[in-house]
């Protein structure tokens, strides 16, 4: 394998990678350079050029085949997680870049699924900022218990919420377009059509990977569909909803409220609509975001940035 000499660190905003990772594992000689923003465009191109190893934060930039074809020294990419979608593979491929991944957890995604719930349906954010502010009780929240929890995608991470679902008292609903009855029972769940679910469910949660097929799956008749009082989480994709749709449904209460960790468009620009928009709580894409989930992605960048300078790269993710 050829010496790697640069290796860019792409989108690391907490500047945690070289503090939660064993870089010093790593030859003295390779330049290790920590960019703690993202940019697009020709900054992009112009800080990708040089590098000849990068490791990518999950789908933070994207590299699709016209990027690829512009980083002649590049041989080496690494993405944190198991796999990358927002990487063309068969263009790394072509180009001989290996291209690996890392161990990583699912629950914390899980973990703060629960945390926009909670802070919805108590109003927990509303309340702290008023405490503040010297008022006291300003507003009534809601009991889980008794309510309908309607999770879309039974998945791994679906099935975790649903299960802490029913831990809370709730009644559990799911779907998904290949659920089959067996394996919402398997999940605490009872299966339906998405169009009963969003009529019943008093809180709906989005669990699907992204993908034409899932893109918009809650749209504007979706959110039609949806109780005045209830409210909607989505910590899995920003585009599985329309997000115009949902601004106007927040804006004209047609819905309760909406907890948000993912947008079409990230880092949220300055202004959004949705920064502004009424019975929201945003968290900036931190469902993976934990200490723990950091030192299995660096623990294995460094293993495969080793792997490779040995000759034997490790977790390497290929097209098809």
């Amino acid at each position: 394998m050829p010496e790697l000499k640069r290796l860019g660190i792409l989108d690391d905003y907490q500047g945690a990678t070289l503090r939660l990772g064993p870089w010093d594992r790593l030859p003295e000689s390779l330049q290790i350079e920590q960019y703690r923003d993202t940019v697009t465009g020709p900054a992009l191109l112009e800080r990708l050029r040089p590098l000849d190893a990068i490791l990518a934060m999950r789908e933070r930039t994207p590299f699709p085949r016209a990027l690829i074809e512009q980083l002649p020294n590049l041989r080496l990419l690494v993405t944190t997680g198991a796999r990358n979608r927002s990487i063309d593979l068969a263009a790394c491929a072509e180009r001989g870049i290996t291209v690996c991944g890392t161990p990583s957890f699912a629950h914390p995604t899980v973990d703060l699924a629960w945390g926009l719930i909670l802070s919805l349906m108590r109003r927990i954010p509303e309340q702290e900022a008023a405490l503040r502010q010297g008022r006291w009780q300003v507003a009534l929240g809601h009991t889980l218990e008794g309510k309908t929890l309607g999770v879309i995608g039974l998945g791994n991470l679906g099935s975790r919420v649903a299960r802490i679902g029913a831990a809370f008292g709730m009644r559990v609903i799911g779907w998904s377009q290949n659920l089959t009855p067996e394996a919402a029972r398997a999940a605490g769940a009872e299966a339906m059509s998405k169009e009963r679910l969003l009529a019943e469910a008093d809180v709906v949660t989005l669990h699907l990977v992204l993908s034409e097929r899932s893109r918009g799956v809650v749209g504007g008749a979706e959110l039609a569909r949806m109780k005045p009082s209830a409210v909607i989480v989505n910590t899995s994709r920003g585009p599985l909803i329309d997000q115009p749709a949902l601004i106007a449904a927040l804006a004209e209460r047609r819905i309760a409220g909406a907890g948000l960790d993912v947008y079409d468009q990230e880092p949220l620009p300055p202004g959004h609509p949705l920064l502004s928009a009424p019975n929201t709580v945003l968290t900036p894409h931190l469902g993976y975001v934990t200490e723990e989930n950091y030192r299995a992605y660096f623990t294995g960048a460094v293993e495969a940035v080793e792997g490779y300078l040995a000759g034997r790269p490790v977790r390497e993710l290929h097209a098809g």
